[in-house]
């Protein structure tokens, strides 16, 4: 070989050498901000009640947040939730941002961040954001777009089944976006990093179970929310949980079966999608907070928290699959 070419071996090999310890003795980059979107309609909403005790409205305050964790059996599985002085504990690396009717709520996460104003509700999103923010070395972004009272056959209805687009299938999206466009602005503490988008979750089906329409085309309807919602979003290998229509426990009627047998199979049938059981967490009525609201889990503060742990554990069992991403 050319002695020009010896020489330009051998610088060639002394800067790789001189890049592997500069790199190895910087600091690595920070991480990008993992963001998971909480999708659905008045149960991802929120309306676990924290610490309403009217003995006429909210059943002497049974089956809230603040009841719940006073149980000693219940004290080493709540004791992240509060601090050593009795507050609630505010997280300085897991976010919400959730668009009610009334505010833009954003912050740290912690009790509050359900559809009524006030801090006296939590949905799902309360110990999904501890169960994954405990596990991921890395900021973490709950982005919430839920809205009462909305079917995935008309109002969610996505892109890729027939018929017109739902108009909250759109709104989901802009808000994701438009959390997506002011981390800068929202965040206390922008990530360096950027960000990534990291999973979805999805916990709907009440409405849709009251139409026969609605019940047969459930399963494919949600396939194509998946498929849509990942390719809308450039996201090809999203990660996905679908929470299962768990009111009043494993006994149901014929519609609400339907809905939990089509929630299964979509989930089946899709790559890289969960279906996450919930109705182990359905709690007696008498000893909830709102007994006359099934619909809402009759209110149970430890049903939603039960969930969102659920929903947050599953979370992470995709994550730590191989995706096409």
């Amino acid at each position: 070989m050319p002695a020009s070419g010896t020489i330009t071996g051998l610088a060639t090999l002394l800067l790789a050498g001189w890049l592997a310890t500069t790199t190895s003795a910087a600091d690595p980059p920070p991480p990008p901000l993992q963001v998971f979107i909480l999708a659905g309609q008045s149960n991802m909403q929120g309306q676990g009640v924290v610490d309403l005790d009217h003995p006429k409205h909210y059943n002497g305050g049974r089956g809230t947040l603040l009841k719940v964790i006073q149980v000693p059996a219940n004290a080493k599985r709540y004791a992240h939730v509060r601090t050593a002085g009795g507050d609630w504990v505010v997280r300085d690396d897991v976010f919400v941002r959730f668009r009610t009717r009334e505010k833009l709520k954003s912050g740290g996460l912690s009790i509050g961040f359900a559809g009524y104003p006030g801090k006296h509700h939590i949905g799902p999103e309360f110990q999904f954001g501890h169960v994954v923010g405990d596990a991921i070395q890395a900021p973490v972004l709950l982005i919430k777009t839920a809205w009462g009272g909305k079917s995935l056959y008309r109002d969610f209805r996505p892109p890729s089944a027939t018929g017109p687009t739902g108009a909250y299938y759109h709104r989901m999206l802009s808000e994701v976006h438009a959390g997506l466009a002011r981390l800068q602005q929202e965040l206390p503490k922008p990530s360096a990093g950027g960000y990534r988008l990291a999973g979805f979750v999805w916990f709907q089906g009440w409405n849709d179970m009251f139409d026969g329409k609605a019940r047969s085309e459930y399963q494919q309807n949600l396939v194509h929310l998946v498929n849509d919602v990942r390719r809308d979003l450039r996201s090809p290998g999203l990660p996905v949980v679908i929470g299962e229509l768990g009111n009043g426990g494993p006994k149901a009627g014929k519609n609400m079966l339907a809905i939990r047998a089509a929630q299964a199979e979509a989930a089946r049938r899709s790559e890289g999608v969960l279906f996450v059981s919930t109705t182990a967490f359905a709690r007696p009525a008498q000893d909830s907070p709102n007994v006359g609201h099934g619909h809402h889990w009759f209110g149970n503060a430890e049903s939603y928290f039960l969930i969102g742990d659920a929903l947050g554990r599953g979370m992470l069992k995709l994550l730590a699959k191989p995706t096409r991403r």
